[in-house]
């Protein structure tokens, strides 16, 4: 896709970029000293690198390359997709004080921990294997981002892409934890914004601005290309019921509110990343729709069409900074979403297991969990034929088994440990089931399991004289 001497030029910015990762995570490794420190930062995170960090997070590769190609193909319609990935975020705002609170004070690192505190262990399992299935799906799709990006720069196969990037990836995470991951994410989670809407002012004016593209003739078979309405009310709901009721259950932003230095830190870095989520979000979804009635681009698979823009629109030293953009996009991404399952083996597998170990012993184990979920990863990305039907279970599987759950146990400190249990196995169960049978008269998952789960919701809710004699009885026991 890129002449020799524009290879040359991105393969040192490349080189140099990741130098400049794997810098900083030596600098952190010379930091950490306790298991905090690598897996909630020490608990001391400012405000600036929150924001940047939760932005990082929240726009990941497949985001941006997702909805340049979504506005690309389909036009204005699909900014609905942004506004309903911060639906549920906007919800999460107004519980982070309760969520930073326990966590303070109960040490808390994983979502199960605090899940486990409200209906005990039972649902310490059911929580890790979702989170787990989608945390390793999409860290092994973020390996799969980058080497395409090798791919296309390089010629380079992707496999050797995916070991190249699998190597960096975990070198860096090994070293650093949470705390040179939120670092990193700051300085190109600053770079992904800039470079966004640069590029979207770029595209706009280089379409002819708004009166140009609005009387440019509409893609055929698509009359509401420019309308707000070019989307399906189908579409919307699949997509607020899993990527978007996902926003509330997503460990990696738990960890980052536990990670703040204090309440104030936790809700202004959220409140502000909220609002530039939503406008990053949208700014790609207009490059995609303006690139293609402003720009004479044809571009076969609508994928790709990110780089067609930038090969189109910007000299060689900004289209340099645009690839460099997308791959920090990537990165960021992809180490928050690595980190948060590596944390989930070594503090829901190994800690429950090893009570009575000191803490130098849960750091060493921190950083062999890394390597772990590596491994777990990289094999999604190299074997697993339908990596994205994997992520997708994962989705359905925390949004149907831990999304209402989590939403109880916020909302009741004394929910039914047994209901709780029921609930979570229910919509697990029935989403990996309906994933299974291949989407039955074409419903999604969450569109079955999530049902389930919210109709067995009121065995977690059940009063507490209805639960008396189960209680009498475990008393009676005890005593004996």
């Amino acid at each position: 896709m890129f002449d020799t001497r524009e290879t040359f030029i991105l393969s040192i910015m490349i080189i140099a970029c990741g130098v400049f990762l794997m810098g900083l995570s030596l600098y952190f490794f010379r930091r950490i000293k306790t298991y905090d420190d690598y897996n909630v930062a020490g608990r001391s995170t400012s405000t600036f690198p929150l924001i940047c960090t939760l932005i990082g997070t929240a726009v990941g590769g497949s985001t941006l390359l997702g909805f340049v190609s979504k506005g690309y193909t389909f036009g204005m319609g699909q900014l609905w997709l942004p506004v309903g990935m911060t639906f549920a975020g906007i919800a999460l705002y107004f519980f982070i004080g309760k969520i930073h609170a326990e966590g303070e004070r109960l040490n808390m690192v994983t979502l199960a921990d605090f899940l486990v505190s409200r209906f005990g262990e039972g649902v310490r399992v059911p929580t890790l294997l979702s989170i787990l299935c989608a945390y390793a799906a999409i860290t092994g799709m973020q390996f799969v981002a980058v080497a395409t990006v090798l791919k296309l720069v390089f010629g380079m196969a992707l496999p050797v892409g995916i070991l190249l990037t699998w190597a960096l990836l975990t070198a860096k995470t090994w070293l650093g934890g949470l705390m040179a991951v939120i670092w990193s994410d700051a300085i190109l989670g600053t770079l992904q914004t800039l470079g966004i809407f640069f590029l979207l002012v770029t595209v706009y004016y280089a379409s002819g601005s708004w009166e140009f593209i609005s009387a440019a003739s509409m893609p055929e078979g698509n009359p509401d290309f420019l309308s707000l309405t070019g989307i399906s009310g189908h579409e919307l709901a699949v997509y607020m019921l899993t990527i978007g009721a996902y926003q509330f259950v997503r460990q990696d932003l738990w960890q980052r509110f536990w990670a703040a230095r204090s309440l104030k830190a936790a809700r202004t870095g959220y409140a502000v990343a909220i609002v530039f989520t939503l406008l990053v979000g949208g700014a790609v979804v207009l490059i995609g729709a303006f690139a293609k009635l402003g720009l004479d681009i044809a571009v076969a698979n609508p994928d790709l069409s990110f780089y067609a823009i930038i090969k189109a629109t910007l000299p060689l030293p900004l289209m340099v900074s645009m690839v460099v953009v997308l791959l920090a996009t990537i990165i960021s991404c992809a180490d928050s979403f690595f980190i948060a399952g590596a944390s989930s083996i070594a503090n829901d597998i190994i800690k429950p297991r090893m009570k009575g170990r000191d803490d130098a012993f849960m750091l060493r184990m921190s950083r062999h969990s890394v390597v772990a979920m590596s491994l777990i990863s990289l094999g999604l990305a190299l074997y697993a034929p339908r990596l994205l039907d994997i992520w997708i279970l994962g989705s359905a599987m925390l949004v149907c088994g831990v999304l209402v759950p989590t939403v109880v146990a916020l909302c009741r400190r004394t929910p039914d440990p047994r209901g709780g249990v029921i609930m979570m196995w229910g919509g697990l169960a029935t989403a990996v089931l309906w994933q299974v049978l291949g989407h039955p008269f074409g419903l999604h998952p969450v569109m079955i399991g999530l049902p389930v789960s919210l109709a067995l919701m009121p065995l977690a809710l059940m009063p507490l004289a209805l639960r008396k004699p189960s209680l009498s009885l475990s008393t009676e026991s005890a005593a004996r």
